[in-house]
Protein backbone atom coordinates (compact mmCIF):
# COMPACT_ATOMS: atom_id res chain seq x y z
CA UNK A 1 0.00 0.00 0.00
CA UNK A 2 1.31 3.42 -0.92
CA UNK A 3 1.27 6.07 1.79
CA UNK A 4 -0.97 9.11 1.19
CA UNK A 5 0.75 12.27 0.02
CA UNK A 6 -0.22 15.89 0.59
CA UNK A 7 -2.24 17.38 -2.26
CA UNK A 8 -2.90 20.87 -3.57
CA UNK A 9 -5.14 21.64 -0.57
CA UNK A 10 -2.17 21.07 1.74
CA UNK A 11 0.35 22.89 -0.48
CA UNK A 12 -1.73 26.09 -0.26
CA UNK A 13 -0.71 26.27 3.40
CA UNK A 14 3.00 26.39 2.49
CA UNK A 15 2.70 30.18 1.98
CA UNK A 16 2.43 30.43 5.79
CA UNK A 17 5.65 28.53 6.49
CA UNK A 18 8.55 30.55 7.90
CA UNK A 19 9.46 32.90 10.71
CA UNK A 20 7.49 36.15 10.68
CA UNK A 21 7.67 39.36 12.71
CA UNK A 22 5.59 42.50 12.61
CA UNK A 23 3.54 45.24 14.18
CA UNK A 24 0.03 44.71 15.48
CA UNK A 25 -2.83 46.93 16.53
CA UNK A 26 -5.20 45.72 19.22
CA UNK A 27 -8.61 47.33 19.21
CA UNK A 28 -10.45 47.98 22.49
CA UNK A 29 -12.29 44.84 23.60
CA UNK A 30 -13.77 43.47 26.84
CA UNK A 31 -10.49 41.65 27.59
CA UNK A 32 -8.40 44.75 26.71
CA UNK A 33 -10.43 47.97 27.17
CA UNK A 34 -7.69 50.31 25.87
CA UNK A 35 -6.19 48.30 23.00
CA UNK A 36 -2.92 49.63 21.59
CA UNK A 37 0.21 48.61 19.72
CA UNK A 38 2.03 45.30 19.99
CA UNK A 39 4.59 43.28 18.07
CA UNK A 40 4.57 39.59 17.28
CA UNK A 41 6.87 36.77 16.34
CA UNK A 42 5.27 33.85 14.55
CA UNK A 43 6.97 30.59 13.62
CA UNK A 44 5.03 28.40 11.18
CA UNK A 45 6.39 25.01 10.14
CA UNK A 46 5.04 22.00 8.32
CA UNK A 47 4.42 18.78 10.20
CA UNK A 48 3.22 15.28 9.37
CA UNK A 49 5.07 15.19 6.04
CA UNK A 50 3.28 18.31 4.77
CA UNK A 51 -0.29 17.51 5.85
CA UNK A 52 -0.45 20.34 8.42
CA UNK A 53 1.19 23.56 9.61
CA UNK A 54 1.98 24.30 13.25
CA UNK A 55 1.96 27.93 14.35
CA UNK A 56 3.74 29.24 17.45
CA UNK A 57 2.78 32.82 18.25
CA UNK A 58 4.16 35.27 20.82
CA UNK A 59 2.86 38.82 21.26
CA UNK A 60 4.95 41.50 22.99
CA UNK A 61 3.62 44.66 24.63
CA UNK A 62 5.53 47.11 26.83
CA UNK A 63 8.73 45.12 26.30
CA UNK A 64 7.49 41.72 27.49
CA UNK A 65 5.63 38.76 26.05
CA UNK A 66 2.05 39.09 27.27
CA UNK A 67 0.21 36.56 25.11
CA UNK A 68 1.05 33.23 23.47
CA UNK A 69 -0.81 31.00 21.08
CA UNK A 70 -0.34 27.67 19.38
CA UNK A 71 -2.27 26.49 16.35
CA UNK A 72 -2.44 23.53 14.03
CA UNK A 73 -3.83 24.24 10.55
CA UNK A 74 -4.89 21.35 8.35
CA UNK A 75 -7.36 20.38 5.62
CA UNK A 76 -10.45 18.32 6.44
CA UNK A 77 -11.01 16.46 3.15
CA UNK A 78 -14.34 15.03 4.30
CA UNK A 79 -15.87 18.48 4.89
CA UNK A 80 -13.70 20.25 2.27
CA UNK A 81 -12.64 22.88 4.84
CA UNK A 82 -9.44 24.20 6.33
CA UNK A 83 -9.33 23.83 10.10
CA UNK A 84 -7.24 25.66 12.67
CA UNK A 85 -7.25 24.22 16.16
CA UNK A 86 -6.03 27.08 18.38
CA UNK A 87 -4.89 27.23 22.01
CA UNK A 88 -3.79 30.44 23.71
CA UNK A 89 -2.73 31.79 27.07
CA UNK A 90 -6.04 33.64 27.49
CA UNK A 91 -8.48 30.74 27.23
CA UNK A 92 -6.29 27.74 28.02
CA UNK A 93 -8.57 25.48 25.99
CA UNK A 94 -8.79 24.86 22.24
CA UNK A 95 -10.98 26.67 19.75
CA UNK A 96 -11.75 25.24 16.32
CA UNK A 97 -11.82 27.62 13.36
CA UNK A 98 -13.10 26.41 9.98
CA UNK A 99 -13.22 27.95 6.54
CA UNK A 100 -11.65 28.21 3.11
CA UNK A 101 -9.49 30.27 0.82
CA UNK A 102 -11.03 33.14 -1.09
CA UNK A 103 -8.32 33.92 -3.62
CA UNK A 104 -5.15 34.30 -1.53
CA UNK A 105 -6.99 34.93 1.75
CA UNK A 106 -7.56 32.07 4.18
CA UNK A 107 -10.78 32.92 6.06
CA UNK A 108 -11.68 30.93 9.18
CA UNK A 109 -14.41 31.39 11.81
CA UNK A 110 -15.34 29.96 15.19
CA UNK A 111 -17.91 30.33 17.94
CA UNK A 112 -16.29 31.79 21.09
CA UNK A 113 -16.53 29.81 24.35
CA UNK A 114 -17.80 32.88 26.25
CA UNK A 115 -20.46 33.56 23.58
CA UNK A 116 -20.36 35.30 20.25
CA UNK A 117 -18.17 34.56 17.27
CA UNK A 118 -14.67 35.27 16.00
CA UNK A 119 -13.14 35.07 12.59
CA UNK A 120 -9.59 35.23 11.30
CA UNK A 121 -8.27 36.20 7.88
CA UNK A 122 -4.73 35.44 6.67
CA UNK A 123 -4.06 37.57 3.57
CA UNK A 124 -1.22 35.83 1.71
CA UNK A 125 -1.44 37.90 -1.49
CA UNK A 126 2.04 39.49 -1.19
CA UNK A 127 5.09 37.20 -1.20
CA UNK A 128 7.24 37.59 1.91
CA UNK A 129 4.42 39.28 3.86
CA UNK A 130 1.03 38.47 5.24
CA UNK A 131 -1.70 40.47 6.87
CA UNK A 132 -3.85 39.11 9.66
CA UNK A 133 -7.23 40.35 10.84
CA UNK A 134 -9.15 38.98 13.84
CA UNK A 135 -12.75 40.15 14.17
CA UNK A 136 -15.43 39.46 16.80
CA UNK A 137 -19.21 39.54 16.72
CA UNK A 138 -21.91 39.11 19.31
CA UNK A 139 -24.52 37.98 16.80
CA UNK A 140 -22.53 36.63 13.82
CA UNK A 141 -23.74 39.48 11.60
CA UNK A 142 -22.17 42.72 12.87
CA UNK A 143 -18.35 42.44 13.10
CA UNK A 144 -15.72 44.58 14.85
CA UNK A 145 -11.94 44.34 14.49
CA UNK A 146 -10.16 42.92 17.54
CA UNK A 147 -6.60 42.74 16.24
CA UNK A 148 -4.74 43.31 13.01
CA UNK A 149 -1.14 42.77 12.08
CA UNK A 150 1.26 42.89 9.16
CA UNK A 151 4.13 40.42 9.28
CA UNK A 152 7.26 40.14 7.20
CA UNK A 153 9.05 36.89 6.61
CA UNK A 154 12.52 36.67 8.04
CA UNK A 155 15.14 35.59 5.60
CA UNK A 156 16.99 32.48 6.72
CA UNK A 157 20.50 33.08 8.03
CA UNK A 158 23.14 32.17 5.47
CA UNK A 159 24.70 28.80 6.06
CA UNK A 160 28.32 28.85 7.09
CA UNK A 161 30.65 26.79 5.01
CA UNK A 162 32.42 24.14 6.93
CA UNK A 163 36.15 24.06 6.55
CA UNK A 164 37.45 20.77 5.36
CA UNK A 165 40.84 19.44 6.19
CA UNK A 166 43.29 19.29 3.33
CA UNK A 167 44.80 15.98 2.45
CA UNK A 168 48.56 15.76 2.26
Amino acid sequence: MEMPKPGDWHRRLSALVGTWTGAERLHPAPWDPTGGPATAKIVNRTILDGFAVVQEYAQTRAGRVNFRGYGVIWFDAEKQQYVMTWWDSMAGRPAEYRGSFSGDVLQLSSPMPQGGHSRAAFDLSKPGQYKFLMEVSGDGHSWSPAMEGTYKKRKPAPRKKMKTARRR
